[in-house]
């Protein structure tokens, strides 16, 4: 039997609240976020917190900080199948369900709740170290790779890719889904599938 059913959707909660919450427009990530990673660098930047000098490096850092985040939490907790009922479904909540239904468009995108939490937790700790000469722009590179995650995880379900590397980026994925969920668990990239062994053609 198969573990997946495609072109169909199915209800996550009992509750219509929370229902209601756990589906998010995919154009919601982007008209919330990118407001935001535009204006909080140029701030920090025109004020003189953070110097031009470094932004660059920095941001790149962010990025990477973020595909690591991607494939570690994709490979770690999201594919974790819990000990017990309760573990088993916060997996069925976090991922599981996407897997069985892999093709419901209100479920392609991270809900805000949740980017919000992460966000919120990455900004503190960093406002910690006192250093905005890092901070904001390590904030603005793993910022930016969250949205070109979202980007990508909904465009490789949702949309037939116009070039060979979008081609490639969806074949990657789809492997993942329909072939072996335990490899290629990089999705806005692949190169740490292929670094730690989890590339599967």
């Amino acid at each position: 039997m198969r573990a997946y059913l495609r072109h169909t959707r199915a209800r996550m909660f009992e509750s219509e609240l929370l229902e209601l919450f756990s589906k998010t427009h995919p154009a919601i990530p982007f008209v919330f976020w990118v407001p935001v990673a535009v204006a909080l660098p140029a701030h920090a930047l025109v004020t003189g917190l953070t110097p031009w000098r470094g932004f660059l490096g920095f941001g790149l850092l962010g990025l990477l900080g973020w595909q690591v985040t991607e494939y570690v939490v994709h490979r770690h907790f999201f594919h974790w199948q819990g000990i017990g009922p309760r573990t088993r479904r916060l997996h069925d909540i976090v991922h599981g369900y996407h897997h069985k239904y892999p093709d419901d468009p209100g479920r392609l995108v991270m809900p805000l709740a949740v980017s919000l939490g992460i966000a919120a937790l990455l900004a503190g700790g960093l406002a910690l170290l006192g250093r905005p000469a890092f901070s904001v722009p390590f904030f603005t590179g793993f910022l930016w790779g969250y949205l070109f995650y979202d980007f990508m995880h909904w465009s490789t379900h949702h949309r037939s890719p116009l070039t060979r590397w979008g081609r490639a980026m969806r074949a990657h994925h789809m492997a993942h889904h329909f072939a072996d969920i335990d490899s290629n668990f990089g999705i806005s990239h692949r190169w740490l599938d292929r670094l730690l062994g989890t590339r599967r053609r």
